[in-house]
């Protein structure tokens, strides 16, 4: 057999892919492809037609040909079995079988023509062959890759290895301007301890979130007198850093919404960085933190999996002349609550009289950086239930199938106890490429890609928006690609109340100035 040329056209004639084989003119080609489809009948079953000079062997590929040009004196059972190898290779290299499609792979086409035929005639291969010599797979190649990437990565290595050194440099000298305190001090610091009874662990905290007194309790090392200035300056240098900082995070921010990211703003901040910066860093002496996460599961058909509330009060204290002080706090009529204080606290003064002193009142509550927003954990409280009423956000969410799509109904439910803010509801979506059609939504709604997941958005949920709903639809999907459901907010209100209600300085005259912060948080709230 002799193969003149191997061709993709369309019904019109047009040639997609041309690949001629023998000595032949280039108008020659372009007229033997024009005469085809004239030649073509509609109601034939057979898939050659012959001419005075040429046969053409063909096979409708949808909407194009796949057309082989041979002299009549080739062997026909040959010829279809090369229109059947070709018609093979064109969906593995194309997998649009349209005009578009073919235009693209073209020079990949060709180079698959060229294996299957040589100078006219065909070469004994198959599909996995072709494919193979078209890739041209090298063992040097492959090797010279490996040893690429090898330099990469360890080049990636040493990067990372300096970065950890200088870091680490920055952290040591830091510590050395501020007096030598975290090494020649340590051991002055260790006798301290010793003597007030203040030892490292967690004693009877356990393992958790609040900072033990024996871990984190610091004392400053002596200094001379013109130590006195020094909480003066604190606040201010404090808020200088912080300044900067939120500089930093608001171009961080940016850059994660330019990527999809969702970011809630509180709705109490204030548009000026510097009035945002005097909210974050206290400027009084004294600061107590109130701060309770909320752990919950719930279930998608209703109930109640886990309820969990763990809290922690915190004390920050700029001057160590500040720290000869006691706190008196309210717990109220909390009997679901279990309370704990640090070992070095005073329990018999905190049962009979709810105040927070240290065992020796002679020693002060060692002072913190203006930057720790953790504070120094003075008392922890802990509640488990399954009562579904101390709930404070339910989520209903009803997938149903029709047909080609899944029809999303999803809706909150929140307490009367709670003002919730910032909060943000993650749903998982099944993997698709575009974005969930969203019909109704009671607040702000957005995609994010990375996670696949749809994140439905209120600021503010208070007694005017205590219910709400959302609707979406998405390509059919099992009802479970919904879950579980992740559920982020604050609130400006705890379950165990706790609050300050006085601070009292021991050595007499007035008690320092201080400030008390309130926050429930969501550590772990889903809906399974």
């Amino acid at each position: 057999m002799v193969v003149l040329a191997a061709s993709v056209i369309t019904k019109t004639g047009k040639a997609l892919v041309s690949r001629q084989f023998v000595d032949m003119t280039r108008i020659r080609i372009e007229g033997l492809l024009a005469a085809f489809p004239k030649l073509v009948g509609i109601e034939k079953q057979h898939t050659y037609v012959e001419t005075e000079n040429v046969r053409y062997v063909y096979q409708p590929i949808e909407s194009l040909y796949l057309l082989l040009v041979t002299n009549k004196q080739s062997n026909i059972l040959e010829d279809l079995e090369t229109l059947r190898l070709l018609s093979k290779l064109v969906p593995e290299y194309s997998p649009a079988l349209d005009e578009e499609g073919i235009c693209n792979m073209a020079f990949e086409l060709i180079f698959a023509f060229d294996e299957v035929i040589c100078l006219g005639h065909k070469e004994n291969l198959t599909v996995p062959l072709v494919k193979k010599y078209c890739e041209m797979d090298s063992h040097e190649e492959k090797l010279h890759l490996l040893v690429r990437q090898s330099k990469i990565n360890d080049t990636k290595d040493r990067m990372k290895q300096k970065a950890s050194e200088i870091d680490k440099s920055k952290i040591d000298k830091s510590r050395g301007d501020k007096g030598g305190f975290m090494s020649s001090g340590l051991g002055r610091l260790d006798d301290g301890f010793s003597k007030m009874g203040i030892s490292g662990g967690g004693g009877g905290f356990g393992s958790g979130s609040v900072h033990g007194l024996g871990a984190d309790l610091e004392y400053p090392k002596p200094k001379g007198p013109s130590s006195a200035d020094a909480p003066a300056q604190a606040p201010a240098k404090g808020l200088g850093m912080q300044l900067g900082k939120t500089q930093r995070t608001n171009r961080f921010l940016e850059s994660l919404k330019a990527e999809g990211e969702v970011i809630l703003e509180d709705i109490s901040a204030n548009t000026s960085s510097t009035k945002a910066s005097l909210a974050v860093v206290s400027t009084d002496p004294v600061t107590l933190s109130v701060e309770e996460k909320i752990n919950v599961m719930l279930k998608r058909d209703g109930g109640l999996s886990n309820f969990e509330v763990q809290g922690t009060l915190s004390l920050q204290i700029l001057s160590r002349d500040d720290g000869f002080i006691q706190v008196q706090i309210d717990t109220g009529d909390n009997v679901d609550f279990q309370f704990k204080t640090h070992p070095n606290i005073n329990r018999e003064l905190f049962s009979n009289q709810n105040i927070l002193g240290l065992k020796d009142p002679s020693r002060p509550f060692p002072t913190s950086q203006t930057g720790d927003a953790a504070g120094l954990g003075l008392l922890r409280w802990r509640m488990q239930s399954t009562d579904e009423s101390l709930v404070p956000l339910s989520i209903n969410c009803w997938p149903s199938v029709s047909g080609r799509e899944t029809y999303v109904s999803i809706e909150y439910e929140a307490s009367s106890k709670f003002d919730l803010h910032n909060v943000a509801i993650s749903i998982p979506l099944p993997a698709v490429r575009d974005p969930p059609s969203v019909r109704q939504v009671d607040g702000e709604w957005s995609y994010d890609s990375r996670r696949t997941c749809l994140v439905w958005s209120i600021l503010l949920i208070d007694s005017s928006n205590r219910n709400g709903s959302m609707e979406f639809v998405v390509p059919a999907a099992d009802s479970s690609a919904f879950f579980p459901i992740n559920v982020e907010f604050t609130s400006l209100k705890t379950f165990a109340e706790v609050r300050v209600a006085g601070i009292v300085a021991l050595k007499g005259g007035a008690p320092p100035k201080y400030s008390s912060k309130v926050q429930l948080l969501t550590d772990n709230y889903q809906v399974v």
